[in-house]
């Protein structure tokens, strides 16, 4: 029996807890087909907006939050005014080139981090994010 189409897609999104919507579906395909990769809401929005997908901006910046909340897509912060959403959700670090906006994965063999820091009192490091920043 052949699978139905975005079954894989409806499948991880009930598995976090997400109702699979008709634009959730959309933008996951949109997110998740071809590897690993670094969006913006602005620029999923435009992708959307290219495969005639019906879906609104405010629609898209909540889809990523909540993506990002039950673990499907991870938040880098650049600054107060741009943040991207990246599907690689394992822990690494990141490149940001300043005159081309682009963000990058840093080779996990190339960490520029290596040792967590220690807490007393049961705190523990849950994430490190680093965005090396590249100008020129």
């Amino acid at each position: 029996m052949k699978a139905r189409p975005y079954s894989s897609i409806i499948s991880r999104l009930r598995k976090s807890g997400l109702r699979p919507t008709r634009q959730r579906i959309g933008l996951s395909e949109l997110l998740f087909e071809g590897g690993n990769k670094h969006v913006t809401a602005e620029g999923l929005f435009s992708q959307a907006t290219e495969r005639s997908l019906k879906v609104s901006l405010a629609t898209v910046y909540n889809t990523l939050h909540d993506f990002t909340r039950v673990g499907l897509l991870r938040e880098v912060g650049i600054d107060s005014s741009v943040r991207y959403f990246d599907t690689n959700v394992t822990e690494h670090q990141h490149l940001y080139f300043e005159d081309s906006d682009k963000l990058l994965d840093i080779d996990p063999d190339e960490n520029i981090i290596c040792k967590r820091p220690s807490f007393s009192g049961g705190k523990v490091v849950r994430r490190i994010d680093v965005v090396v920043r590249v100008a020129g």
